[in-house]
C-alpha cells in the first residue's frame, strides 16, 4: 500500500482524559498516537479534497463533546519525509546480555550466544528506540520456555513476536489492526527466519475475540493505555493458568491504575521495567504448573 502524503493531526485538550482523546483519534482513522508535550499527535492517510479535513475535525470534536477547549491543528507530511524519519537515529542496541536489535543497514558483530533481531519498522510501530518496546524485550528474556505458545496483540513491526520465537517459542500468533504495518511485519518475520513459527493476521481485536481464543503460555500487548484498558479482561482470559502477561505502552502516571485493574482480574505483578516515562509490567496468572 502506497501513501503519497499524511495528514498530521495535533490535539490539545487540557481538561480531558487523554485516553478519550487517543480513542477519538484512532476512531477517525489515526495511526499510533504519540504525546508531544501537551499535544496528542497522530497521522491519517490523505482524506481527499472537498472538505474532508473539516469533516475529520468535526468527527473528532463530536467524539469529545464535553471538552469545548479542545485545540486542533493540522498539517501535511510527505511520505518521503516518513521514509527519512523512520531511519533517523536508529542504531544497533544491546538490550540484554544476549539480545541485540539492529536496523538492516547497520552491520553488527554478534558474540557467542547473541540473538540478533534485524528490523526495518518502516510504517509499523516497534523498534528498540522506544522505551515501551525495550521494556517488553527485557522482560521477555528468560521468560519464554522452549515450545511455548504466545500471543502478540498489537504486533506492529512484529519485534516482540520475533523475540519470542528466537527465545524458543514453538508458535506465536501475532495480531495487528493497521494494514500499513502488515507488510513491514511480514518482511521482518522473513528477515529473521521465524515466519514459519509466527502466524500474522490483520484484525482489530476485541474482548470477544480474545475470549474466543485458546489459552496461551504467554501474552504480550504493547498498546497505548487507551486501547489497552478495555482489552484487559480478554488478555487475562487468554493467559492460561500459570501463564504470564506482559503489558506496555503505559505512562508512569497511568501505571498504578493499570496495575490495579490487572490485579483485580486475578493476576499478580511479578516485575516492572521502567524506561523514562514508560512502564512495562510482567504479571502471572495463578495456577498451572
Amino acid at each position: 500500500m502506497s501513501v503519497a502524503r499524511w495528514l498530521e493531526l495535533r490535539v490539545r485538550a487540557p481538561d480531558t482524559d487523554p485516553d478519550l482523546v487517543v480513542e477519538a483519534l484512532l476512531e477517525i482513522g489515526g495511526r499510533a498516537v504519540q504525546e508531544d508535550g501537551a499535544w496528542q499527535v497522530t497521522h491519517i492517510e490523505d482524506p481527499g479534497a472537498g472538505g474532508a479535513i473539516e469533516a475529520l475535525v468535526a468527527a473528532l470534536r463530536a467524539r469529545i463533546p464535553d471538552a469545548p477547549d479542545v485545540q486542533v491543528e493540522t498539517r501535511w507530511q510527505r511520505q518521503e519525509d516518513w521514509e527519512v524519519f523512520w531511519r533517523r537515529g536508529l542504531e544497533a542496541r544491546r538490550l540484554t546480555d544476549r539480545l541485540v536489535v539492529t536496523p538492516s543497514w547497520i552491520e553488527t558483530d554478534p558474540g557467542p550466544g547473541d540473538l540478533v533481531i534485524v528490523l526495518d519498522p518502516k510504517m509499523a510501530f516497534g523498534n528498540a528506540e522506544h522505551g515501551t518496546t525495550r521494556g517488553c524485550l527485557r522482560l521477555l528474556d528468560g521468560l519464554v520456555r522452549p515450545g511455548d505458545r504466545l500471543l502478540d496483540v498489537g504486533a506492529g513491526s512484529a519485534i516482540l513476536s520475533i523475540a519470542g520465537a528466537l527465545f524458543g517459542a514453538g508458535r506465536v500468533e501475532a495480531l495487528e489492526a493497521d494494514p500499513l504495518a502488515i507488510p513491514a511485519a511480514a518482511e521482518n518475520l522473513e528477515r529473521n527466519g521465524v515466519a514459519d513459527r509466527v502466524s500474522l493476521r490483520q484484525v482489530r481485536v476485541t474482548n470477544d475475540d480474545l475470549v474466543a481464543l485458546p489459552h496461551f503460555d504467554g501474552v504480550m500487548a504493547n498498546l497505548e493505555a487507551g486501547l489497552l484498558r478495555p482489552l484487559l479482561p480478554g488478555l487475562a482470559h487468554a493467559t492460561r493458568p500459570g501463564g504470564w502477561l506482559v503489558l506496555s505502552g503505559i505512562l508512569d502516571h497511568e501505571w498504578e491504575d493499570v496495575r490495579a485493574a490487572v490485579e483485580s482480574l486475578g493476576l499478580r505483578l511479578r516485575a516492572v521495567d521502567a524506561d523514562g516515562e514508560w512502564c512495562s509490567g510482567l504479571f502471572r496468572r495463578p495456577g498451572g504448573d
